[in-house]
């Protein structure tokens, strides 16, 4: 903000207090105006209200708006083809090749743009498990953005070990600098390129902050598979006697608030590797969708929005009395929360347990309205049902979705995030329930009586004693029915879940359309399956559903 005037802002004198000596001369960046290194929170809320890039709502959160982009650029994802990524990435929508030259070019152009402009650098750490660590240096152009890094990763006080920090990896969040697609090759103005070789990302025409910590995901997911460490998109969380549990799912399935339980210790939210040893976290914060969040179901979450140290993103407020209304979706529907996963009571301080999962739950959001709220896989199954990744993308978690809920395939439970190919992910996922003894469960937080508009979605409550079952044992003793095409097991009856509820066909008016509608969920399995048979057994090919005509 100071390139043409100049403002002593609050925090300029403490701008160089926690530097390091492997400055951004090293990134290529030279001639800037002013670097504000690793600010803490104070200093940041400062600036963020001085530079007029958010307010302070009542209770102490920062409230920001992320313009245009309310959600992530999942198509606009680049990765340099280069020898090291050339033969082992995902290839496709979600991984776009970026030519090396066109990048260098970029990057030139990116390095020009900084010249005289100011920045923030955050050096943090990604991985609770010191053994798969990596340093991160995240420079940003907004203030609020160098606090969200704060928030999501690991952090050191040590002046020493900031004054030592070399990067592993950097990312440049430039949200004022646009590409030109007829140079660049890009779908838009808007983009996010990582490039291996370089160990350097660029974020582009873009205020989100989740594009951040996908980012740092996005990266993790190709560099710890050469570890043996399993990267995935899921919550965990772990019992008094060491029983942890993995939820993946996408956005909006129920991943954060499901982990959430006062009766269990948090290890993360979101992003997490599996090693030889146990489950650990990627981050040290959370990112939770906040839009229509209550007290009563999700306590824990509710009370970070009121809580000094929040990030609240598109959220509506009151300007005169700063009070927030999380039922307001008038920006988006995709309305955010970024807290320190400290803010969790019970979170597990460490982002770690030398523990296997003893159970791990797919979220699936069935917006057709036909799966069971529950199901227990095989091993095959496993396989099939994390490959195939089916769900629902909710209104406002990626650019272009509207309210209508889209049935999707998304494989590993987070396409877009895997750089490896799915068949790789799910090999690693196999070898180590078999090797663990872990039970599987599909877990279905969409609609029962319909689809979408219909129906209604499944209550929390149910969901949550599903869950209860599940992981102390409950469900063990039950009996249970074999699905009539997917071949999974449903359970008969569950503690403090009505019986009806087990079966979804009985909350169907017309049974015939529950059985078209099913038999159509089923075809569409069978054909998004066809894109990733050539990589699997033919045992895991035959754990896929089977059509009414095939019965």
């Amino acid at each position: 903000m100071s390139k043409y005037l100049k403002f002593k802002t609050p925090a300029l004198d403490q701008a160089l207090e926690l530097a390091s000596r492997f400055g951004l001369q090293n990134h290529g960046l030279s001639n800037l105006d002013r670097v504000y290194w690793n600010l803490p929170d104070a200093a940041l809320y400062e600036e963020i209200v001085f530079r007029k890039e958010g307010a302070i709502a009542n209770s102490g959160p920062v409230l920001v708006n992320t313009g245009k982009h309310t959600a992530r650029a999942a198509n606009d994802k680049f990765v340099v083809h280069e020898d090291s990524t050339a033969d082992k990435i995902w290839w496709g929508v979600y991984n776009r090749p970026f030519a090396s030259d066109k990048f260098n070019s970029l990057l030139t152009r990116v390095e020009a743009y900084c010249q005289g402009e100011e920045l923030f650098v955050q050096d943090c750490y990604a991985g609770a498990d010191e053994d798969y660590r990596i340093a991160v240096r995240i420079i940003t152009e907004k203030a609020w953005h160098s606090l969200f890094a704060r928030n999501m990763f690991l952090t050191t006080n040590d002046r020493d070990a900031l004054a030592k920090f070399i990067p592993d990896f950097t990312i440049m969040s430039l949200p004022g600098f646009k590409l030109d697609p007829k140079i660049d090759g890009t779908r838009s103005e808007t983009a996010i390129i990582l490039n291996f070789a370089e160990r350097i990302a660029i974020i582009a025409n873009s205020l989100y902050g989740g594009e951040i910590k996908k980012a740092v995901f996005t990266i993790l997911n190709f560099l710890l598979t050469f570890q043996n460490v399993l990267p995935m998109h899921c919550s965990a969380n772990v019992g008094n006697n060491g029983d942890a549990a993995l939820f993946f799912g996408l956005s909006g399935t129920g991943k954060t608030t499901l982990s959430a339980d006062p009766l269990r210790k948090l290890i993360g939210d979101d992003e997490h590797g599996w090693s030889s040893t146990g489950i650990f976290n990627f981050e040290g914060g959370c990112y939770a969708k906040v839009i229509r969040l209550s007290a009563e179901h999700e306590p824990q979450i509710y009370a970070t929005t009121r809580q000094y140290g929040t990030i609240l993103e598109n959220v509506v407020f009151d300007p005169v009395s700063r009070m927030i209304d999380l039922d307001d979706d008038t920006i988006t529907e995709n309305t955010r929360a970024s807290y320190p996963i400290r803010f969790i009571p019970n979170a597990v301080p460490e982002g770690y347990v030398n523990a296997h999962p003893k159970d791990i739950i797919f979220l699936t959001c069935d917006a057709s309205g036909v799966m069971p709220p529950i199901a227990r896989l095989n091993p095959a199954q496993t396989q099939y049902h994390f490959i195939s990744g089916y769900t629902s993308k909710i209104a406002g978690t990626e650019i272009g979705l509207g309210i209508e809920p889209v049935i999707t395939f998304s494989a590993c439970f987070g396409a877009p995030f895997m750089v490896r190919t799915p068949a790789d992910y799910a090999l690693m996922l196999k070898d180590r329930v078999l090797k663990h003894g872990s039970r599987c469960w599909l877990v279905n937080t969409g609609w029962v009586g319909g689809r979408f508009g219909v129906g209604k979605r499944i209550s929390i409550r149910h969901t949550r004693n599903l869950l209860n079952a599940a992981l102390s044992g409950a469900l063990d003793s039950v009996a249970y029915r074999k699905d009539r095409l997917f071949g999974f097991e449903v359970p008969l009856t569950c503690p403090d879940v009505p019986q009806d509820v087990l079966e979804p066909a009985t909350a169907w008016g017309n049974k015939d359309e529950y059985w078209r509608k099913y038999d159509a969920l089923a075809a569409r399995f069978i054909e998004n399956f066809k894109l990733f048979e050539s990589a699997c057994s033919s045992e895991v090919i035959n754990a896929g559903p089977k059509r009414l005509s095939q019965i």
